[in-house]
């Protein structure tokens, strides 16, 4: 027998008055900020009032139905569980192959592959603002020839691989093509994903190279080369991760995720090309955070917001085209240097999180991370945490646990209105790219990350081992170090494929390419041309940079 919201209203008041704050009057509650990680006033006591429960399917639905609430696939992980990706790459290519080839044999099920800071901002190892930087904080990737040995006895057409790469993102996806050529997999067979998301290079993470305008030529060039002739590629991961690691909300991250999602679905009309070919295509990257409940709303109202805007906004017709598919990593701005055995725990909440809230595949952070990249006995703890959430928790067998919450389902509904907010403020500022030179966007994250730290620092919001239950720490801690030999080598390597290449095939191909730049050209074709001639990305990007030019970044107040 139903009961009206009325008389659910009526006992609750009841309840309130004459237990609830006589309770509260006589103990008190503990002295604390009742708040989410994003400064969400948390209510002591949530009811079926506090959301829309008569529009259940219009907001809620059903798993691989739209607006996708409760997941994109009609049987979730009772189909098969998450891609197991865990991020990696540090030190040369052969170093950094052998440690994908440990994860594998671990029970890894995707790579996800790190790049060191010069590959990232399009500079070869032996440029002189690369010094001291080669294989640091990833992988060196000069040409080809890394890349052979980097998949080396790694079958492309049965692992997807994922990229962290933005700016040069069209030049390793190029060489990634190469490589499965080598292997004998065609361009129609390899499985996998780049970031490619600039927007959030300008916005929180700055490892851009040109100005916004040509940056997402390139990404719409890569949009329209792929949906022909790499179909099963993810052309873009667009990414709320760094954007709350610059100390966003939950709301935030959604919000400005969403809008990036908006300008790039946008470019691509304009470009030409037909919403339902590639929207499909399109997948996205998210973070996450420790507070569990907030997370898990976060992710259903991400999924909710982005199907609304692509059938309202886009009018996209083909169901793919609406759903959001999404990376997660657990934050990395959460871990502390303090006790680090202590991250292990944050990282399995932040998983429970992440499959919880649906994610398609996870990276679950090592517990030394704060310290330096992870050594293999942290990287193995890591994939067991996300292992042991996938056969022993339970959480994995049935879709969507927490739906019906009234506090998920009401905090969900929140953080939709709030991220919608911010959206149509952006919209109201002629779009992302306005939004960002304007500086907005990143004032907004400058303020949330100012007030997350105060509440640290004056003690409100507590930090295990950093702010409160500290101890004295003596015992040090066995890191992954960087020999500096990995530069020589790097360098050594280099110089010898520029010695055995064929010059003059490379200069012929970096001359197609900047005359390509110069016009309308997908820029892919001769890219991967100058790639096959192992034209170095430091030659590639620099070939680019005549044409494009590089970005200065604005100052914000």
């Amino acid at each position: 027998m139903k009961v009206s919201k009325n008389k659910i209203m009526s006992a609750f008041r009841k309840w309130q008055n004459n237990i609830y704050k006589k309770t509260v009057d006589n103990l008190t509650e503990r002295e604390n900020i009742f708040t989410t990680a994003s400064f969400t006033e948390v209510k002591p006591l949530y009811i079926p009032n506090d959301f829309n429960e008569d529009g259940y399917l219009n907001s809620i639905g059903f798993p691989g139905e739209y607006p996708f609430t409760r997941g994109i696939q009609p049987t979730m992980y009772r189909g098969k569980f998450w891609t197991m990706r865990q991020y990696a790459g540090f030190g040369t290519a052969r170093e950094s192959n052998e440690r994908y080839r440990y994860l594998l044999s671990q029970g890894q099920t995707g790579l996800s592959v790190a790049f060191d800071l010069p590959t990232q901002i399009g500079y070869d190892s032996d440029a002189s603002i690369a010094n001291g930087e080669i294989g640091k904080v990833g992988v060196a990737i000069d040409t080809l020839a890394d890349m052979e040995i980097l998949f080396d006895k790694i079958p492309l057409n049965k692992v997807s691989t994922s990229m962290t790469i933005n700016a040069p993102a069209s030049v390793l996806l190029a060489m990634y093509i190469a490589v499965a050529e080598k292997q004998r997999v065609s361009k129609d067979k390899i499985s996998g994903t780049i970031q490619n998301d600039i927007l959030k290079e300008y916005i929180a993470r700055g490892t851009y190279i040109f100005p916004p305008k040509p940056s997402m030529r390139l990404v719409t060039d890569i949009f329209k080369y792929c949906s022909k002739e790499v179909p099963k590629w993810n052309t873009i991961s667009i990414s709320g991760y760094h954007i709350r690691e610059a100390g966003s909300t939950a709301s935030q991250e959604v919000g400005f995720t969403l809008a990036d999602g908006i300008a790039y679905v946008e470019a691509a009309i304009k470009a030409g090309l037909d919403v339902d070919e590639f929207a499909g295509q399109l997948s996205f990257f998210f973070n996450a955070h420790n507070d569990l409940l907030e997370e898990i709303a976060k992710y259903r109202a991400a999924r909710r917001l982005w199907a609304r805007i692509m059938k309202e906004r886009f009018k996209a017709k083909e169901p793919k085209s609406m759903m959001l598919r999404f990376h997660t990593q657990t934050a990395g701005s959460t871990l502390t240097a303090q006790q680090i055995d202590n991250n292990i725990v944050r990282v399995t909440i932040q998983t429970l999180a992440a499959v919880l809230g649906g994610t398609q595949s996870l990276h679950t952070n090592s517990r030394d991370e704060a310290l330096a990249l992870p050594t293999e006995d942290s990287v193995q703890i890591a994939l067991r945490t996300q292992q042991i959430v996938a056969h022993e928790s339970g959480v994995t067998n049935t879709i969507d646990p927490l739906a019906g919450s009234y506090y998920v389902e009401a905090m969900t509904d929140q953080i939709e209105k709030e991220a919608e907010e911010y959206i149509n403020r952006i919209d109201a500022m002629g779009g992302m790219i306005n939004a960002i030179e304007k500086g907005y966007v990143q004032s907004e994250i400058q303020k949330s990350a100012y007030r997350y730290q105060q509440e640290i620092e004056s003690g409100k919001r507590i930090i295990v081992g950093v702010n409160k239950y500290q101890v004295d720490e003596e015992k040090p801690v066995k890191t992954l170090k960087i020999d500096m030999k990995v530069q020589e080598e790097q360098i050594k390597f280099l110089n010898k494929i520029r010695a055995e290449r064929n010059s003059e095939e490379v200069k012929s191909k970096l001359a197609h390419l900047k005359s390509a730049t110069s016009s309308d050209e997908n820029l892919m074709p001769p890219i991967l041309d100058a790639v096959r001639s192992y034209a170095s990305i430091g030659e590639i990007c620099n070939t680019l940079r005549e044409v494009f030019g590089e970005y200065k970044e604005q100052s914000i107040v």
